[in-house]
């Protein structure tokens, strides 16, 4: 459990700035280019924001410090909104072309930009069914086609003192 905690809250936690990775990320209006479109599904409540990241496909890079990785040139792209009150989410994040990407999605319930294992969610592209540490870069990825790809994230938060899932299962 501990593991687990650990290994999220340094991958997840934004000890940059907060706008890194948000200008190559962030959709155009009708975008055409490759994307993710991502619908958001299983969310616990409507609070606080959600951040869409995409990494490296290889797992030295996957959810490692966005300040190394935009310092080294690799692939990293950011999306931040606030969790929509209502109706179906849906995310649109840039990938730098077609290709497989690994993906994590935050639910930052209480906007305190870090990952609290007993507080928010998390999710991953390829919905991996998760442990206590962090899934492989390629069970966390999708391949993005030449233009908008759609994708589905189901959110996972900690339901009791030895589980972690979806909301309700």
């Amino acid at each position: 459990m501990i593991g687990l905690s650990l290994v999220l809250a340094a991958a997840v936690s934004i000890p940059s700035r907060p706008d890194l990775g948000k200008a190559a990320g962030l959709c155009r209006a009708n975008e055409d280019g490759p994307a993710f479109l991502v619908t958001v599904k299983g969310l616990k409540d409507r609070e606080g924001y959600l951040k869409l990241e995409l990494y490296p496909a290889n797992d030295k890079d996957f959810l490692a410090d966005d300040n190394v990785l935009v310092a080294a040139g690799k692939a990293f792209r950011r999306v931040e909104i606030r969790t929509p009150s209502s109706g179906t989410v849906q995310m649109c994040i840039r990938t730098p072309g077609p290709g497989t990407y690994p993906l994590s999605l935050l639910h930052d319930r209480d906007s305190n930009r870090k990952f609290s294992l007993s507080i928010d969610g998390i999710g991953f592209a390829g919905n991996p069914k998760l442990g206590w540490s962090k899934p492989s870069a390629s069970s966390a990825s999708a391949r993005s086609l030449a233009g908008p790809t759609p994708i589905e994230i189901v959110m996972n938060y900690r339901k009791s003192l030895f589980s972690f899932g979806p909301v309700g299962k």
